[in-house]
């Protein structure tokens, strides 16, 4: 034995200071590699569609209608079923209703509480005691594990059990004993929640979908584009700030940024409504949803062309920055003819529906105007200072990463950048070359320096380099050749909004470049599965979201109600348990509202994937993995008591 085991050992030694209290930890341990894996709940694309969010969060993508189904078989009715789960997901709304509504309520208190211990029961019984311990709420811990803990020292059961739930009910415990069950119900259903990407944008509550994160029991996150410029915003770069004001100016949610994260945009109003007073912002129309204010529409149009412009300003002076980026063709404010009104782009020349810009100066386009300046200075300091914000994005950093391998599953929100031979693209980034993981791996850490470095000029490199992940030609979570955002707006001819989608969506069923990919990250290609999302899956047009026979996987079906007429459905989730994986087509969502009071829930359809032949066990997952280098470092502390090289303490 080295002095760095003998080390170790000795630590290990003051967490199990006994032979007994180390073999105790072993028998644990080694009983927990035969438990049945826990349930993964794969998620992306969210685009700030909370409601959806939450309520697909709440039922596990149908994981608790399955369960109540398990349970109950035919000895409850379809309506008392659907009742049940509403419960579960929605338990302080729902038991305002029946408060109000129910006659008996002391009886439908003693069978609604039975029920829910039956179902706490079947829940947790792929857990260790230990584990539902630790979950248990506070206030009824003990009552809640008494009522699920099998007594054989008790010889009449039922008369215990029933003693217990009538002194809840007889001391007015009953709605918070369970509302405690049904958040418990729901906190055990899923064991590990992973969000592949775009929690940002579009829609309305992407910083109430941060605070439910933030406070889920395990969770990871690999960054979308959308993600990660709000990351850049976070850390005070201007180019990013001005894109995530412009989307949400474009979609009616400046509240998100306002009152949401409580970032101050009167600077950026005051200079709208003064510059573009009298300046058409025609081509700055609002796509705004119902509930929006139409009374604000003159002045959010004005506020979202001010923006824009600031946007193509602060880009185009960060690509002549960055002339490695390689994205000198989508510097087209210094290719605009005023006399004209047209645009050269790729060479060629197209009329311009818009060129009253009243701030940019066609000598020196990109060159912010005083009054420019000193907004941007003020939307930074916001930015900077919402502490909201940072809370959310640093829990992003924490949790979440461009890439994560976990259990046999590659999971990346967009692609591995690649040539039509499936060939992984060499990119230069700051003097040197990377491709596939290495890519991946360079980018992630620029970003973090992006927002935690102390270094000026390297805090800058990472600041750019987010922006780049966010629109960079060769960016695993774009994808695309270009970001066509200024075509878009100022040139009718649709050729020119086109954004060509990065080879590897077109090799997507080429099983040898799947391979290619999957050995690129360390995985088994036979065993292995790759989970994306980026691109909606448009089941109109009748593609799957399953390619090359299950080795792909993308779930993004448009959670965003932006492409629900594109995909004509409200989402992809994916569920991963100990019996195999099973993908979710979600129906479109109406409110949560109409879940609570009409009981509807989420019509979702599934889709096998994989079954697995026997029941997949903690064993053969990372956890796995881990627990059994924990039980060969006990195994080793044994010997070594045995040996007598370190003495039993406190024996």
């Amino acid at each position: 034995m080295d002095n760095m085991e003998l080390v170790y050992l000795k630590g290990l030694a003051k967490q199990f200071p006994t032979i007994a209290s180390a073999s105790t930890e072993i028998i644990n341990l080694e009983a927990i590699l035969n438990l049945p894996k826990g349930t993964e709940h794969f998620l992306t694309d969210i685009h700030g569609e909370y409601e959806q969010f939450n309520h697909v969060l709440k039922n596990g993508s149908g994981s608790v209608r399955r369960k109540i189904d398990e349970e109950f078989g035919n000895t409850l009715s379809l309506k008392d079923k659907k009742s049940l789960a509403t419960l579960i997901y929605y338990p302080v709304e729902k038991l305002e209703i029946i408060q109000e509504e129910e006659d008996n309520l002391e009886d439908w208190y003693k069978i609604t509480l039975h029920r829910l211990v039956q179902m706490t029961k079947r829940v947790s019984s792929k857990y260790t005691r230990s584990k539902v311990r630790k979950a248990l709420p506070k206030d009824f811990a003990y009552v809640i594990e008494e009522l699920i803990t099998e007594k054989e020292e008790v010889q009449d059961k039922e008369a215990y059990y029933n003693g217990i739930i009538d002194t809840i009910i007889k001391i007015g415990r009953a709605p918070d004993f369970i509302t405690a069950l049904c958040y418990l119900i729901q906190r055990m259903v899923v064991d590990h929640l992973h969000i592949v990407g775009d929690i940002y944008d579009r829609g309305k509550g992407p910083h109430i979908i941060m605070d439910t994160l933030t406070n889920y029991h395990s969770v990871d996150i690999q960054w979308g584009n959308h993600d990660v410029v709000w990351m850049g915003a976070a850390s005070g770069h201007l180019a990013c700030i001005a894109t995530v004001i412009r989307i949400a100016a474009r979609y009616g949610n400046l509240d998100t940024i306002e009152e949401g994260y409580g970032i101050n945009l009167i600077p950026l109003v005051t200079f709208a409504l003064k510059t573009y007073e009298n300046v058409n912002c025609d081509r700055f129309a609002i796509k705004y949803s119902d509930d929006y204010n139409t009374k604000d529409l003159d002045m959010d149009m004005k506020i979202h062309k001010a923006i824009s412009v600031l946007q193509f300003k602060l880009e185009g002076q960060l690509i002549l920055r960055r002339p490695e980026f390689e994205m000198e063709d989508r510097l087209l404010l210094d290719k605009i003819d005023y006399d004209k009104k047209t645009v050269v782009i790729y060479g060629k020349e197209y009329p311009m529906l818009d060129t009253e810009f009243p701030t940019v100066d066609p000598a020196n386009p990109y060159k912010l105007t005083e009054e420019e300046e000193a907004v941007m200075i003020r939307l930074k300091d916001a930015f900077r200072h919402s502490e909201k914000l940072q809370r959310h994005v640093k829990f992003l950093f924490s949790k979440g990463s461009l890439y994560k391998v976990h259990n046999s599953n590659l999971l990346y929100h967009g692609c591995v950048p690649m040539d039509e031979e499936g060939n992984f693209n060499t990119v230069s980034v700051y003097g040197k070359e990377y491709a596939g993981k290495a890519l991946y791996d360079v980018l992630d850490n620029y970003a973090r320096k992006g927002y935690y470095s102390q270094d000026k000029t390297e805090k800058l490199k990472g600041q750019d380099i987010i922006w780049y992940i966010w629109a960079g030609p060769n960016s695993p979570v774009f994808g695309k050749d270009k970001m066509t955002t200024f075509e878009r707006y100022f040139v009718e001819d649709k050729e020119t909004h086109k954004e060509k989608k990065n080879s590897y969506y077109r090799l997507m069923d080429n099983e040898d470049v799947l391979n290619h990919i999957l050995k690129e990250f360390g995985l088994n290609t036979e065993t292995s599965h790759i989970i994306n999302g980026h691109v909606p899956v448009e089941l109109k047009k009748g593609e799957t979201p399953i390619k090359c026979k299950g080795k792909l996987l993308i779930i993004d079906g448009g959670f965003s109600k932006a492409y629900q007429d594109k995909t004509g459905i409200a989402g992809y989730t994916l569920v991963a348990n100990s019996h195999g994986m099973r993908l979710v087509a979600h129906e479109l969502f109406e409110s949560a509202e109409s879940a609570i009071r009409n009981e509807s829930d989420i019509f979702s359809d599934s889709i096998i994937v994989e079954t697995a032949q026997n029941r997949i066990c903690v064993s053969e997952t990372d956890i796995g993995i881990e627990l059994r280098t924990s039980i060969k470092q006990l195994e080793d502390l044994l010997k070594a008591y045995h040996d007598g090289i370190i003495v039993e303490k406190g024996v």
